[in-house]
């Protein structure tokens, strides 16, 4: 049976910075589930940061700026946590490699797991084109990075023969 990668707040794991818990109630996220199909990981949590934690945001770029070292990540406080975020996007594709994973569903507008959308690094909610550092390293090896509002195009995918 094939694993999906998710990210662990998806499954209302207390892993997010706020320390609120907001699982993505869905059907069929929950069968999989029940079939043991799910790898759980929350990258930032994987890298060091604790729970609560202040905000992150990538400051002038997105993920894959971050990994070519042309962008960095910083918390409200103004400390630099590229780092951590790193080496949870690395943690994460340790698991991806192991456990032999193409998919993945990961938290939109996240620094670590945004895949379409992240925040643009000014701290007032505005959010920009991109990509987190974990979703940018996972497609760069390969694996098809889907939000949590794409759970139904995740099944059609993984149950597509041409995939």
């Amino acid at each position: 049976m094939e694993k999906i990668l998710i990210s662990g707040c998806l499954l209302g794991l207390d892993v997010r910075y706020d320390n609120r818990i907001q699982p993505v109630e869905n059907k069929i996220l929950l069968g999989w589930q029940q079939e043991g199909r799910l790898l759980v990981v929350c990258p930032e949590v994987e890298g060091g940061l604790s729970i609560p934690r202040p905000p992150a945001e990538i400051v002038e770029g997105s993920g894959e700026d971050v990994l070519n070292g042309k962008a960095g990540i910083l918390n409200e406080k103004g400390e630099d946590v590229t780092a951590a975020f790193i080496r949870g996007a690395n943690i994460a594709l340790e698991l991806v490699k192991r456990f032999s994973i193409r998919v993945a569903i990961l938290k939109e507008k996240s620094p670590s797991c945004g895949s379409t959308s992240i925040y643009d690094g000014s701290f007032t909610r505005k959010r920009i084109p991109g990509q987190g550092v974990t979703t940018a390293l996972l497609r760069k090896n390969g694996v098809k990075v889907f939000s949590e509002k794409e759970i139904g195009a995740v099944q059609e995918y993984i149950s597509s023969p041409l995939n």
